[in-house]
């Protein structure tokens, strides 16, 4: 991803100022627990894209996206003070779904460690029915001259390539 440099410090500005806002400024009741995770910001430098994570329920969730979509305007202002540009971007705020995602994760790799360990205990002192390997496997004994002369050679230990 070649992203532009100033887009990037420009992003990470944009995320220290958004916290400190709705750390310090943001006086709504419905907003909670709130940590900005990322801040992406379009090459023209007109829109950042804000993405943030709440800790807590669904209802927690959909108070502070309220919360955020009321005090943009002001949070806004407040990137626009904090950035000194000439043009401040328009902010989005999107719940980021990484932590969830995370979780799932680590719940589908903890099952697939528990069933790992169920199925070496049923194999433990268990033995294979044939031979650990069935597959038949090309005799390297039968040199190449007598094949290419027509010797006569067991057809079923000779490779199929040649």
């Amino acid at each position: 991803m070649n992203e532009n440099p100033r887009a990037r410090r420009l992003a990470e500005r944009i995320k220290v100022v958004v916290a400190e806002t709705l750390e310090t400024r943001v006086k709504d009741s419905r907003l909670g627990f709130v940590t900005i995770t990322d801040v992406r910001v379009t090459g023209d430098l007109q829109n950042a894209s804000v993405f943030y994570t709440v800790l807590g329920s669904d209802e927690d969730r959909a108070g502070t996206a309220a919360a955020l979509e009321s005090a943009t305007g002001m949070i806004r202002s407040e990137v626009g003070k904090g950035l000194g540009i000439r043009l401040t971007p328009s902010l989005e705020f999107h719940l980021d779904a990484v932590p969830e995602t995370a979780a799932h994760l680590s719940a589908a790799l903890e099952e697939a460690r528990r069933r790992d360990a169920e199925l070496a205990a049923l194999r433990e002192g268990k033995s294979y029915a044939g031979d650990e390997d069935p597959y038949k496997k090309p005799v390297d004994d039968v040199p190449a001259d007598d094949v290419l002369a027509g010797a006569e050679v067991d057809e079923t230990n000779v490779p199929a390539s040649i």
